[in-house]
């Protein structure tokens, strides 16, 4: 029997101001308190708010050689741009999380597997537009299963800077609302 071990790059798209930055950060603060190997690098442009935004996180259980994703085995996508530039780069077999309140483009690749979550429909019904990223995240993990939602609940005050505190109740939320949207579509 051939053992493998864990390593997966994962990219987290979208534009400045949706939350992408902290969304990879989170996935990495899980990644590390559970114990894997893991990388994290951020990528924004110029203009921050309303730019191109990305993170790559890598995860691992041994040590990561390299930060860069460059054929990510996951890809969470928030707006169309990003559906364009990173969709064809997903490894055959890959997963997308696709934010469906933002991306209508049908997916032309029958090799990857598409989970369309409406992450921004959810964070607006918890009246917090700006939880869509966490919602995303709670559908890839309940999707994923290599963490899940109650760590990622756990992790939020490690990235959240203090004067954000004050949001962990409606993230863990949307993050339990991205999880559940899952189950119920896609189990």
């Amino acid at each position: 029997m051939i053992e493998t071990s864990l390593y997966e790059q994962v990219i987290i798209a979208g534009f400045g101001g949706q939350g992408v930055i902290l969304a990879g950060k989170l996935l990495a603060q899980m990644a590390m308190t559970a114990g894997h190997e893991v990388t994290y690098m951020p990528s924004y442009g110029a203009e921050v708010r309303g730019g191109t935004a990305n993170s790559m996180v890598v995860i691992a259980d041994e040590p990561i050689a390299a930060p860069l994703v460059t054929i990510p085995d996951v890809a969470i996508i928030l707006n169309a741009a990003s559906f364009h530039k990173f969709t064809p780069h997903l490894k055959t077999g890959g997963l997308l999380i696709l934010n469906s309140s933002m991306v209508q483009e049908t997916v032309e690749r029958d090799d990857i597997e598409v989970v369309a979550v409406p992450v921004d429909d959810i964070a607006n019904n918890l009246d917090s537009p700006r939880s869509a990223n966490m919602a995303a995240i709670g559908a890839y993990l309940q999707k994923h299963g290599l963490m899940n939602p109650d760590l990622a609940a756990q992790c939020l005050p490690d990235v959240l800077a203090q004067r954000y505190h004050k949001t962990i109740p409606v993230n863990t939320q949307a993050i339990q609302k991205g999880a559940e949207y899952v189950r119920e579509h896609y189990s």
